[in-house]
């Protein structure tokens, strides 16, 4: 039997046919691979992507100490983690926040945000103008959808009267004419959400550039200030310094700042804080150039805003003062030295280097020990970051220490290649042990070294039982002082603020539009219609509508 002309086999039908030719895609070009690339930056997935990313690039500045803001905690880090610290350095991991690829995810960000804002913006202009749509032909057919039937009255009375209750409720209004007789007023409002989202991406802007600016310009530096000191703000008295790239340190703000003391406030009362610090408060003297002086007090969160800059108390301690006297009494060395607190105790380590005086170079390895507990296996600890029972402990070193060469040497680290220990760890011999105002002889007949006690008052404490001292004030204190000046912290300050209220603006304002459609009936009564329509989640549109609806009736008088 033979098959129509038009029949088609379904095995046939099923396999596709070749093509005559292959398929040729358009090609880009260089214009429409750079527009494809713009396109894909500054949409706003890559800019929440990107703010992310430098969210989550921040982190490690946090994790580990940073040279801008704790240069000896980077020090003790080397000290701690000899391994990993140069890994760690080598990605910039100590300068984070102006790494290579931090300032990228800034950067790329910047821009996103740039290429999102300004069409965004243009397009929120343009539809702020725009009169609202025109009232859908079918508004039953929207979720939130009401509608009343009015006895007596007529159409367009109940829609001027609609129309004024919409403007007295902040909607932009526009009335229109049915093709069925009907008429209706289209109203919408809810655009200061999209400004908000508006403001807070331009804020985000400013914020960035206020940042850039700020660091640009400014400065930030560090000094360790021993109680009696004073630090004078030139580039040379810093312990370290971070200029902006254009900042010019020869306009730094003239001034003095000394340290007359420092006292830590230590919980007494609740025994499971026992010994944990409330407290910290810096009282320094500050002078100006011309010569005016003033007393004032600087906290951990309560910095001294001063001639331009901000100063902020960023760490303390004990800075033992020591003496070295060559075998004739002569003093060759005296200082007081920053020991760095190790742990909540305040067991502190410190590095003393004698370079010059006696026969050899001497360096030392000491331990400071506020309230001091010697342990089983004969090591001392700290029982609490007080100065109850101090004991100064000094592992001592001779040989070359390294700062002939002119090459500059960390004053918290001690290079023993080239020296030879003499007293302590596997010597065979002990180390020196010291409280404040004790002396000893130094190994070899060097000399003497003496624990200077800060406490002028106090007597001798090899004139007295050491067990009734009281040794409060034997040891000086240091603080750990952070400089900045930041001309653009104000402005960042304001556009925090900003960020804050497009935030909030964004996520509580509602965007709606609604619609109040009224037809004449044959009967003589007025069929009104309420719907609404809200751009995202809007959960409480439905009771919106019922509200409108009800203001309504109220407004006209009339029954149902």
């Amino acid at each position: 039997m033979s098959r129509p002309s038009d029949y088609v086999d379904a095995a046939t039908a099923q396999q596709p046919k070749k093509p005559d030719t292959a398929i040729i895609q358009p090609k880009l070009g260089f214009t429409g691979t750079v527009r494809f690339i713009w396109r894909q930056v500054t949409s706003m997935r890559t800019a929440l992507l990107l703010l992310l990313l430098l969210a989550i690039a921040s982190i490690p500045g946090s994790l580990v100490p940073q040279r801008s803001s704790d240069p000896n905690g980077v020090i003790q880090y080397f000290t701690d983690n000899p391994d990993l610290a140069p890994v760690l350095d080598n990605i910039q991991m100590f300068d984070v926040y102006g790494s290579v690829w931090f300032s990228s995810i800034y950067l790329l960000l910047f821009i996103s945000l740039i290429g999102c804002v300004i069409p965004r913006t243009k397009h929120h202009y343009q539809a702020m103008r725009a009169k609202p749509p025109r009232t859908p032909a079918r508004l039953e057919r929207l979720t939130a959808h009401t509608d009343i039937t009015l006895e007596g009255g007529n159409a367009g009375t109940a829609i001027e009267s609609a129309h004024a209750l919409l403007k007295k409720s902040g909607y932009r209004t526009e009335l229109y004419q049915g093709r069925n007789g009907d008429v209706s007023v289209s109203a919408e409002r809810g655009y200061l959400r999209e400004t908000g989202n508006l403001l807070f991406h331009t804020s985000l802007v400013g914020m960035l550039i206020a940042v850039a600016v700020g660091g640009g310009v400014g400065y930030a530096g560090q000094r360790v200030i021993v109680e009696g000191q004073t630090f004078v703000n030139t580039l040379l008295d810093y312990s370290s310094f971070n200029p902006g790239r254009f900042y010019n340190p020869d306009n730094l703000p003239p001034y003095s700042l000394s340290l007359e003391s420092f006292d830590v406030t230590h919980e007494q009362k609740n025994l499971d804080a026992y010994g944990m610090p409330i407290d910290y408060a810096a009282t320094v003297t500050t002078r100006t150039q011309d010569g005016v002086t003033e007393k004032r007090t600087v906290k951990v969160n309560d910095p001294l805003r001063f001639e331009g800059t901000d100063v902020y108390l960023l760490g303390n301690g004990y800075a033992p003062t020591i003496t070295v006297r060559d075998p004739n009494g002569a003093v060759v060395f005296t200082d007081s030295i920053p020991f760095l607190p190790q742990d909540g105790n305040l067991t502190s380590l410190g590095i003393v280097k004698v370079p010059d005086g006696l026969e050899k170079q001497l360096g030392m390895i000491g331990f400071l020990y506020p309230t001091a507990f010697e342990m089983e296996t004969g090591a001392y600890t700290s029982t609490h970051p007080d100065l109850i029972f101090p004991l100064l402990t000094l592992n001592v070193f001779s040989g070359d220490l390294g700062i002939d060469e002119g090459v500059p040497k960390s004053v918290y680290a001690l290079d023993t290649d080239k020296m030879k220990q003499l007293l302590g760890g596997d010597t065979g011999r002990d180390s020196i042990e010291l409280m404040p105002g004790q002396s000893q002889e130094l190994p070899d007949g060097l000399g003497t070294i003496t624990f200077e006690n800060a406490n002028p008052d106090a007597p001798n404490t090899a004139d007295r039982d050491v067990t009734t001292t009281d040794f409060s004030g034997s040891v000086a204190r240091f603080a750990s002082f952070d400089v900045q000046q930041d001309p653009a912290q104000g402005w960042a300050l304001v556009f925090s603020i900003l960020i804050m209220i497009g935030l909030l603006t964004s996520l509580f304002i509602p965007r709606r539009r609604v619609w109040i459609k009224a037809t004449d009936n044959p009967d003589g009564t007025v069929r009104v219609q309420y719907a609404g329509l809200a751009r995202g989640e809007d959960p409480g549109l439905a009771e919106a509508i019922d509200a409108i609806a009800s203001r309504h009736r109220d407004a006209l008088g009339l029954q149902r």
